[in-house]
């Protein structure tokens, strides 16, 4: 993987932690009241960002073995592993979401 690749996908975590932390990106951001993202709100975006990078790479990988030119290996390779890295994360929040309600089910009342 190259630098600029790299770079490029280190800025878009940044971005995606931005957008997470302080609501930055959600539709409606012109009204007060949708200045604040609820964790629904932030997973069901990290759900389909996955979901986009799956799709994005199965196009690519798809469009490489027809043949075509324009698509280069080393693409359908990066977007493949993005695709698998972003669904790691995502199932890594999960975890850590079912661990919780666990822990808070467990607690005495």
């Amino acid at each position: 993987m190259d630098v600029g690749a790299m770079k490029s996908l280190l800025d878009q975590l940044h971005a995606a932690a931005a957008r997470a932390g302080n609501g930055v990106g959600r539709s409606g951001m012109d009204k007060p009241e949708a200045v604040s993202a609820t964790f629904g709100d932030a997973l069901a975006g990290a759900i389909a960002d996955v979901s986009r990078r799956q799709q994005q790479a199965a196009a690519g990988a798809e469009a490489f073995a027809s043949g075509r030119s324009d698509v280069s290996l080393q693409d359908v390779m990066i977007d493949l592993q993005k695709a698998q890295l972003s669904f790691q994360q995502l199932v890594q929040v999960r975890n850590r979401v079912v661990s919780a309600y666990q822990d808070i089910m467990n607690m005495p009342v």
